[in-house]
Parts: structure tokens; C-alpha cells; sequence
């Protein structure tokens, strides 16, 4: 049962009524359905933790299914990366199971259906279908073949299992009703011939289920008390039924299908089909690319899982569709990535200082903490020496009162380090800055105690000792497409969107404690924002991904 006080989702109001008017609380059993024909994508992440979280509100089982009944789409490398990615996020599945663990009871049951009277073989094309099943505001009109035998039905259908037909030469139908307003319920197929190897079952079957025929009866199977599906799926529900009416046994439990709202997200898009191609034509990498909604993406980019699933909290369950923002997602991610991720610093855009009044030769350890937010992360030491770089965009020959950070004349104080003063600069023949003299103030020492160190300056850098950094390519990533909603203009593809600068890669210069850095670990560079180890790294070349700056720089775009 929930806890008191907390607030109730419409869904968790279903199950709440239902435990009042006779469920038991080991009645209750939910599933997570995906279909393995791609890759997790944020999308699912809303309805991963809606199902398993009833499981965990509930302590009831969810199962994980994987509704395998198309052949031509589906491979078991989308298995694999399913469970990883649900694994990834946290959760755990009581069984894990398969559509196709069901075919036999399935045909069985569609045999039944064929001796009652309630399924038939048709032998139309496809387009005479199609032409016979009328509109929204016209009842269609029989199929010829809908009053065959059951005889003839049945031996039809055993040669369609047997592989006799080609495919398209027969499908089953279910008997229902062709003046129905529901057109869903305008005699469905439930059975289609194909001639494919499937990734469990091989060459055993000639023929495969429909999704319809197949959900509601897998759920009944497995004893799913509440089938929780996306908003498109409401006209579904009726058919649902339909097919449960025909096979459920009063004593057991009867799945109820209850629908909520998609979330879809701005600046993507969630089509298995629209990420296929993106991954097809090149676009992207790959279905793990971190510019991809997908799980595997998000987690290549250094998204953790507590962030995603703070983010689906937070947008929750509702009836209605809507378009969530982007940054609500990279909000969640900074709040978590703030409160674990070690700090450090690297330069991405850099520009030699020169300390002229630094010992030529000497170098020292300065003491840092590793993360303000964390005080048992400890300290470590970064090599400080007389040639640093900066950020490029920290330097200005002259610049107003609000530029507080290093302008010629003027002071800055190098995070952990001392206070320094930019004296002059050297440029090249282009007028480029090739590197900057400055001058430091010995007894100005963060943490050291002195009046020196205590002086207050309002800019603070981050930087890296030149005689000690180590090279890196950095990937910085940003938003895949231009446009919020890329995929919904009607006289534009969401190609016409895809955003030129979603990546660019730099060589970047960061202290060299980072050559230790695992695949997978996150760090903050100071002032930057959020980065992970890619796994394209080695020990001879470190790759670091940006998971997100430490502000949305795109709310000033908008707001412009």
C-alpha cells in the first residue's frame, strides 16, 4: 500500500481502487513490454519507472517481456541492450520473458477461436482489405471469405503454420464486427505469414501474431493485474478485451489496460524508425552516440541514473501529451552530477601565461579539494610552475569593469594557487595572442594564512601547469536538432533541423591526475561544466565527452 501523505498518481488511484474492491495485494503484478527492434530511449524511461515503480510501491513483481512477435525488426543485440539499460537504471525484474514464449498457446487458442466461429482465414490482398474496412463515418463492408467453413478455415490456417503459403497469400481474422465506430474492431488480423528467422524461435514458425492478438493474452498468461500503455494504445483497449472475453477463466486474474500520457522531449525526437535512420545514414555514430536520446547514449555522455529517474519523477504521469523541455533533463543532471562528481580542472581553449617573477625551474604542489560539496572527497595536489594556460576567452588587453576575469593591469587569483597580475602580451602576425606575461605575489597563497592570501580579487581561474599537463581530446556535444520539436512541421523533414555544431572536438590540456581516469568516470572541470571518460579512450589518448555545461546556455539563445 502507499504511504500516507504522499501524493497518488492517477495510475497509483487505479490500483488503490482496485485493492478496495477486492484485489489482493499478491493479485498485483506489473511489466515493463518493450519490443527489441532498437534501443531504450528516454521515452521508456517514464514507463520503466512507472512499472517498476509500483513494483517497488506495491512489493509486487514486475516482469520484463519482450514482445518478439516481428521477425524482420527484431534482434537479440536489442535484447542484450534492454536488459543493460534497465539494469543500468536501477531496477530489477522478478521474471524475464518473451511473447514468443507463448506462440504455441497463442496458435492454440486461435484454433479455438476458429471453432467457434470468431476467426477466419481471408485470402485478399492487402489493398482489397484495406478498401473494405469503409472510414471513420462508413461501416465497412465483409470480406468474402468471411463465411467460410470452419473446416476449410482450419485447414487454411494449419497450412499457413506449416509454410505451404507464400507470405501475403493468407492472414487470420477475428470474427468481430465491420459496422463497428471502433475500426480497430472491424474484423483485426491477428495472424500474418512470414517466412523469417526469428532471434529465439529460428524457423519453428511459418507465422507470427499480431501485437493486438498478442499483448492482452500475454499479460493474461503471466497474470499482469494492470497493463499500463501509451496514450495511443486507448482505442486498443476494446480489442483488448475482446480478446481476453474469449480465453479468460473467471478464477483467475483479468489484466485491465490503462493508458497515460507520452513525454516527449524537446530538441529530439523518440522514433525507433527516425533513430534508426539517424543511425543508418551516418548522422550519428550509433545507437549509443551521446548526442542520442537513447539510454545508452545518455549513459556514454555521463548522464547517471539517478538523474533520469529524478527526471521522470519529476515530470510524472498525466493524461495528457506534452513537450518537456530539454533542460529540465540537464537540470536534473547537474543537481546530481554537482553533489558527486570530483572537480577538477582542464583547459579546453588555451593560452600560455608566463609568471616572469616565478624561479625558472621550480615547481610546487598545491593543495585542492576535490569536491566543495563532498568534504570526505578529500584534497589532492596539482603541480603548480612558472608557464600555466588559461582559458583564451579569460584574457582581455582591455576590458570594462564587469570583465572580472585577467585584463592587462588587472589581478586574478588561479584557483588553489596565488593572486597573479597580467603585465603585458605577446601576439603573432595575425594579432593572435600567443601568450600572456604576468607577474605573482608569493605570499599570496590560497590557504596559507598570510594578510597576502586573504586580499580579496574578484576574478578566480582555473588552470593547468604547461610542464605538466596532459592532452586529451574532448567531444563537446550539444543538442541534436535546432528546432524544440523537430518532427512536427508539415512542410519540413526533422532533417532540415539537425543542429551543425552537436558536436565539435577539441584538444584540450587538463592536470595530470586525470591520467588515472576510467571509462565512465565524471568529473567537473572547473568553470565548464560536466564531463565522462568515453570508452574510445586508451591509455595512450584520454577522450572526455561533455555531459552538459554548468548553465543552459541555450536559455539565452531563447531568450534572445
Amino acid at each position: 500500500m502507499s504511504e500516507i501523505g504522499e501524493p497518488l498518481n492517477f495510475i497509483e488511484h487505479i490500483v488503490e481502487e482496485d485493492l478496495k474492491n477486492g484485489y489482493s495485494p499478491t493479485d498485483l503484478r506489473f511489466r515493463f513490454p518493450p519490443e527489441p527492434n532498437g534501443y531504450l530511449h528516454i521515452g521508456h524511461a517514464s514507463s520503466i519507472s512507472l512499472n517498476f515503480g509500483l513494483g517497488l510501491r506495491y512489493n509486487a513483481p514486475v516482469n520484463l517481456r519482450f514482445d518478439d512477435t516481428n521477425p524482420i525488426k527484431e534482434e537479440q543485440a536489442y535484447v542484450d541492450a534492454i536488459k543493460k539499460d534497465v539494469e543500468w537504471l536501477g531496477y530489477t525484474w522478478d521474471t524475464e520473458r518473451y511473447a514468443s514464449d507463448y506462440f504455441q498457446q497463442l496458435y492454440d487458442w486461435a484454433v479455438m477461436l476458429i471453432k467457434h466461429g470468431k476467426a477466419y482465414v481471408d485470402s485478399q490482398s492487402s489493398e482489397e482489405m484495406a478498401a473494405q474496412k469503409g472510414t471513420p463515418y462508413e461501416p465497412g463492408s465483409d470480406s468474402p471469405n468471411r463465411d467460410r467453413s470452419i473446416d476449410e478455415n482450419l485447414e487454411l490456417f494449419e497450412g499457413m503454420k506449416d509454410g505451404k503459403y507464400e507470405e501475403g497469400a493468407h492472414v487470420l481474422r477475428a470474427k468481430i464486427d465491420m459496422a463497428s465506430q471502433n475500426m480497430l474492431m472491424r474484423d483485426p488480423i491477428m495472424y500474418r505469414v512470414l517466412h523469417k528467422v526469428h532471434h529465439r524461435t529460428n524457423t519453428d514458425w511459418c507465422i507470427y501474431p499480431m501485437y493486438d492478438w498478442t499483448h492482452g493474452e500475454s499479460d493474461y498468461i503471466e497474470q499482469v493485474s494492470h497493463s499500463l500503455c501509451t496514450l495511443e494504445f486507448a482505442m486498443h483497449r476494446e480489442l483488448y478485451d475482446w480478446f481476453l472475453d474469449q480465453v479468460v477463466d473467471s478464477k483467475k486474474i483479468r489484466p485491465k489496460q490503462r493508458e497515460f500520457a507520452r513525454r516527449n522531449l524537446s530538441h529530439t525526437v523518440v522514433s525507433k524508425r527516425k533513430l534508426l535512420q539517424l543511425v543508418e545514414q551516418n548522422i550519428v555514430g550509433g545507437w549509443d552516440d551521446p548526442r542520442m536520446p537513447t539510454i545508452s547514449g545518455l549513459r556514454r555522455r555521463g548522464y547517471t541514473p539517478e538523474a533520469i529517474r529524478n527526471f521522470a519523477d519529476t515530470i510524472g504521469i498525466a493524461k495528457r501529451e506534452n513537450l518537456i523541455d530539454v533542460s529540465l533533463l540537464e537540470f536534473h543532471a547537474r543537481e546530481h552530477l554537482n553533489k558527486i562528481a570530483p572537480r577538477v580542472m582542464g583547459v579546453l581553449d588555451p593560452v600560455k601565461v608566463v609568471i616572469s617573477n616565478y624561479p625558472e625551474g621550480e615547481e610546487e604542489g598545491l593543495e585542492t579539494e576535490n569536491n566543495p560539496e563532498d568534504e570526505s572527497a578529500g584534497t589532492r595536489e596539482i603541480p603548480f610552475s612558472k608557464e600555466i594556460y588559461i582559458e583564451r576567452a579569460d584574457f582581455m588587453e582591455e576590458a570594462n569593469r564587469k570583465f572580472f576575469r585577467l585584463k592587462l593591469g588587472g589581478e586574478v587569483r588561479l584557483k588553489s594557487g596565488y593572486i597573479i597580475k597580467a603585465e603585458s602580451c605577446t601576439k603573432d602576425t595575425d594579432g593572435n595572442i600567443v601568450d600572456i606575461q604576468c607577474t605573482y605575489d608569493p605570499k599570496s597563497k590560497s590557504g596559507s594564512g598570510t594578510e597576502e592570501s586573504m586580499r580579496k580579487v574578484k576574478g578566480t581561474l582555473h588552470w593547468v601547469s604547461v610542464k605538466h599537463a596532459i592532452e586529451a581530446e574532448v567531444r563537446l556535444y550539444d543538442r541534436l536538432f535546432t528546432d524544440e520539436s523537430p518532427d512536427t512541421h508539415k512542410d519540413k523533414e526533422y532533417m532540415d533541423f539537425i543542429n551543425p555544431d552537436a558536436l565539435k572536438v577539441i584538444t584540450a590540456y587538463l592536470e595530470p591526475s586525470l591520467r588515472e581516469a576510467k571509462i565512465g568516470d565524471r568529473v567537473q572541470f572547473q568553470r565548464l561544466g560536466y564531463f565522462c571518460v568515453d570508452p574510445d579512450s586508451s591509455q595512450e589518448k584520454l577522450v572526455f565527452n561533455r555531459t552538459v555545461g554548468l548553465r543552459d546556455a541555450w536559455a539565452k539563445i531563447q531568450g534572445k
